[in-house]
């Protein structure tokens, strides 16, 4: 089973897709997303790892191809901050778009090569960036064109996507 869950930010994707997964014998819990040091940050992490079983493995990387592979179930919360760590890990997000969207398709060549090869169910969360007013600034234009680029093609290779909003699911 291959899911990409997704939805706007508070939609309840996150507890959806942590229910995908309710009962395997063992899954592996994939944070992609950048570390900050940041209170607000760290709440939202306590408040994830609060509600995960205790016999989840956590995996905090931004490496997708080695989070992918096991024989495991596996969740990955999320493919927006896996976008934005992996950017900032090469410090790209000033780059012509050409170049950008070069590099952020091979990173994603890899993981969907990752995922078509894992061993157990897989569950990706990711954000539904494109239905609100175009952001003001580049940064955040560049982040809303990459991920609905992102979003594309995981959802293209998942055998599902479900469409969370107001905590209600919708399998596309």
């Amino acid at each position: 089973m291959r899911v990409l869950v997704t939805g706007g930010v508070r939609s309840g994707k996150s507890r959806h897709a942590e229910g995908l997964l309710e009962g395997a014998s063992a899954v592996r819990y994939v944070a992609p997303g950048p570390v900050r040091d940041d209170a607000d940050w760290q709440q939202r992490i306590a408040a994830h790892r609060a509600r995960r079983p205790d016999d989840w493995s956590t995996l905090e990387t931004g490496d997708l191809v080695t989070a992918l592979a096991t024989r495991d179930d596996v969740l990955v919360d999320c493919l927006g901050t896996w976008l934005t760590r992996t950017v900032d890990d090469v410090g790209l997000w000033e780059a012509p778009m050409p170049e950008l969207s070069a590099y952020v398709d091979a990173e994603v060549d890899r993981a969907l090569t990752a995922l078509s090869a894992a061993g157990g169910s897989v569950v990706l969360v990711t954000n539904e960036v494109g239905m609100g007013v175009v952001p003001g600034h580049r940064s955040g234009r560049v982040f809303r064109d990459l991920l609905g680029s992102v979003n594309q093609r995981f959802g293209g290779a998942c055998d599902e996507v479900h469409l969370v909003v107001a905590g209600r699911v919708l399998r596309l």
